[in-house]
């Protein structure tokens, strides 16, 4: 049974089909009513005049649509800046290219449109530059980075270069702008540039001694399979509790030779299990806490872990074994270790053992930039190592 379409959707509709092919200006309320084959007064009715019809085509398309919603969901899919930069930039050029005509109308006429029509629209930009901000500001935390511009002009500067170019590339049949592909690989380089930088200093890179690893380790083996597996992984493989709720059991490759997880969101990457943790070996490729775990499993989830319910485990209940767990451990700073240090410490052992920025990189889906601070943290450590050697033989 075919969808019925209420009347304010026909009137939307013919707005669009309309404006797109006469002009805002050229286009009647009466030719509107005519092609959506309804009464003109029903149009009055529904938008008042021609110039609330277009608000309601403008609110109501997809370039602005339920974009903050979207982009809240994606926030929780992208783990960098430039993957933030370019899924935006992307996504808004193709959703403002199913309605060129109409876009190039709305901007071409903008002038003629009464004053309080003209706020409105304004309205709707602001919103979708706080939406945007929103997003970039969500992104940007998780990845411990901070703008020199404040996020909310940053977004605005975003939504004006994307408009600029996606007007040229409408209204013009230049060869230079064809490649959107560099295009959006060049904007993702304007914005990082200087403006973004690292809020994570060298001070607050705080990696864990090799003693208070085992140590956790330890009370994780203590209280069972799944603590030991989960804790192992946290500190064999640098991943934060949200990249391990994702994993599920077929993304484990294991042989005698290897042993990966595969991410497959945010940033998509393989990243080694490594056999060796802070000086000590904990088993081998193909036997170690993670494949004990899952060889101990009775379920049929999926989840790579699951919680004592049997349901796939979350951020919060992972964060909440990791307390349990280090509740009675103390780092040489006093405090309690923090979840966060797992990562901080697998990074900084990984770069001590002489992978390059560039490689982490890879490993992590973090910036270089971001890594700056545990390149730091690696050679001091490796300083303070060579001073002992050198003090050893004296």
């Amino acid at each position: 049974m075919p969808t019925q379409i209420s009347t304010r959707q026909k009137l939307i509709n013919a707005a669009i089909e309309l404006f797109a092919t006469q002009g805002v200006t050229e286009t009647t309320t009466k030719a509107v009513a005519e092609l959506a084959q309804v009464n003109e007064v029903t149009l009055f009715r529904h938008f008042g005049n021609k110039h609330g019809l277009l608000l309601a085509v403008i609110s109501e398309s997809a370039v602005f649509q339920e974009l903050g919603e979207i982009l809240r969901q994606q926030a929780q899919q992208t783990h960098t800046t430039a993957q933030a930069i370019k899924w935006y930039a992307s996504n808004r050029l193709t959703a403002i290219a199913q309605f060129p005509e109409l876009v190039l109308s709305i901007l071409g006429e903008a002038q003629q449109y009464p004053v309080e029509n003209r706020r409105i629209i304004g309205k709707y930009i602001n919103q979708i530059s706080r939406d945007v901000a929103e997003y970039l500001a969500t992104v940007m935390q998780r990845e411990q980075l901070r703008s020199q511009l404040p996020v909310e002009k940053l977004a605005s500067l975003l939504n004006y270069i994307l408009l600029g170019y996606a007007i040229i590339e409408l209204a013009t049949e230049t060869n230079e702008l064809n490649d959107r592909e560099e295009f959006l690989n060049d904007l993702v380089k304007l914005f990082l540039g200087e403006n973004i930088v690292s809020t994570t200093s060298t001070e607050n890179v705080i990696d864990l001694p090799a003693n208070l690893v085992h140590a956790i380790l330890q009370q994780a083996k203590k209280s069972g399979l799944r603590d030991y597996a989960l804790v192992y992984v946290l500190f064999a493989t640098g991943l934060s509790p949200l990249d391990i709720t994702r994993l599920e059991r077929s993304h484990q490759i294991s042989d005698p030779h290897q042993h990966l997880l595969q991410i497959t969101q945010g940033a998509v990457r393989q990243v080694p299990v490594n056999q060796w943790i802070m000086g000590k070996r904990y088993g081998s490729y193909t036997r170690n806490p993670l494949t004990q775990w899952l060889k101990s499993r009775k379920d049929n989830s999926s989840a790579l872990f699951v919680n004592d319910s049997g349901m796939p485990i979350t951020e919060q209940e992972i964060k909440a074994r990791w307390q349990e767990l280090t509740k009675e451990l103390i780092t040489p700073e006093g405090k309690v270790p923090v979840i966060e240090q797992a990562q901080q410490t697998w990074c900084v052992e990984m770069l001590v053992k002489g992978i390059s920025i560039e490689d982490l990189s890879i490993l992590t889906g973090w910036s270089s930039t971001k890594l700056q601070p545990y390149a730091r943290r690696a050679k001091e450590k490796l300083a303070l190592e060579q001073a002992l050697r050198l003090d050893q033989k004296a």
